[in-house]
C-alpha cells in the first residue's frame, strides 16, 4: 500500500473516531474543560472543523489555508453544539471525497505545513496527528472510553518519533556520551531509542542505555504533547525509570516538546 493510500486510510479513521466522540457527547460534556488549557470540548470540536474547513478544496500553491481560519472560527461560534457537529460531519465527508482522488504525484507536491517546507502528503500526515491528539483532549479529560491503538495511532506516535532527538538533546538537555531507551507497553508497542554524541541521535537500538523508560503509549503521547503534569503518572507507577536515577527522573519530567 502506497504511503498516500496508508495516509489518507488514517485519516478516515481519525475522522470517524472524532466524530463519534463528539457525537456521544451529553450537552453537559460540550462545555466542560478538555485537555487544552482553557479549551472546553466544544472548542476541540469547533478548532479541528475549522481547520477541515479551510483545507476543503485547497492544493499546494494555493493561498495559505490557515488565513480563511479566523472568518471560519467566528461563523462556527454562532453554531449551535449540534450545529456544529453536523458541520463538522459535512465537512470531513467533503474532505474524505476529495482524498479519495488525490494521486501519489498530488501528496509528493512540495507544500507549506503547520512545521513548515514538506509535501502536501506530510500535511496530511500531520494532520491525523494532530486530530488523534484532539481526540484525546476531549476523551481523557472526560474519562471516556476509546481505543488507543491502531495504524492512527501509530502514525501519530511517529510524529513524536521524528522528533525524538529534539526532545532528547534539547528539552530533557541528555549529556554527551549518554542514551536512553522508551519502551512503549501498549497499546501502541514501540521502541524509541536516542544517542548523543555531539549531538542527539534517533538510532534504531542502544546496547546498555543510560536511562530506561517505560511507559504505555498513551501517557507518552499526552507527556510528548504537553497535555498532562507527569507527576501524576509517576505517582501512580505509570511512567518507570531504570539505570542513571537522576536523569531518568528528569526525562520522565521533560518529554512535552508542543502543545
Amino acid at each position: 500500500m502506497s504511503s498516500r493510500a496508508v495516509t489518507v486510510d488514517n485519516l478516515r479513521l481519525v475522522f470517524d473516531s472524532f466524530g463519534a466522540t463528539a457525537g456521544g457527547l451529553t450537552p453537559e460534556q460540550w462545555g466542560q474543560p478538555s485537555l487544552c488549557p482553557g479549551w472546553a470540548a466544544r472548542d476541540v470540536v469547533a478548532h479541528t472543523t475549522t481547520i477541515e474547513s479551510a483545507l476543503v478544496g485547497w492544493r499546494p500553491g494555493d493561498d495559505n489555508p490557515f488565513e480563511a481560519m479566523p472568518g471560519i472560527a467566528r461563523e462556527l461560534a454562532d453554531l449551535s453544539d449540534q450545529d456544529l457537529l453536523a458541520r463538522y460531519e459535512a465537512v470531513v465527508a467533503r474532505r474524505l471525497a476529495e482524498l479519495a482522488t488525490v494521486t501519489d504525484e498530488l501528496f509528493d507536491t512540495p507544500s507549506i505545513t503547520p512545521v513548515g517546507k514538506g509535501t502536501f502528503g506530510r500535511f496530511m500526515q500531520i494532520r491525523v496527528f494532530d486530530l488523534w491528539v484532539h481526540e484525546r483532549d476531549i476523551r481523557v479529560a472526560l474519562g471516556l472510553a476509546g481505543d488507543d491503538g491502531g495504524p492512527a495511532a501509530e502514525m501519530a506516535l511517529d510524529e513524536v518519533r521524528s522528533s525524538f532527538g529534539f526532545i532528547v538533546g534539547k528539552k530533557i538537555g541528555m549529556p554527551d556520551g549518554s542514551s536512553i531507551e522508551v519502551d512503549l507497553t501498549g497499546p501502541v508497542t514501540a521502541r524509541l531509542c536516542a544517542r548523543v554524541d555531539g549531538r542527539a541521535q534517533v538510532v534504531d537500538e542502544v546496547d546498555d542505555p543510560t536511562v530506561t523508560l517505560t511507559t504505555d503509549s498513551l501517557t507518552f503521547m499526552l507527556l510528548a504533547c504537553g497535555r498532562i503534569d507527569p507527576e501524576r503518572p509517576i505517582a501512580e507507577g505509570l511512567v518507570r525509570w531504570s539505570g542513571d536515577e537522576a536523569l531518568g527522573a528528569r526525562a520522565a519530567r521533560s518529554l512535552a516538546f508542543t502543545m
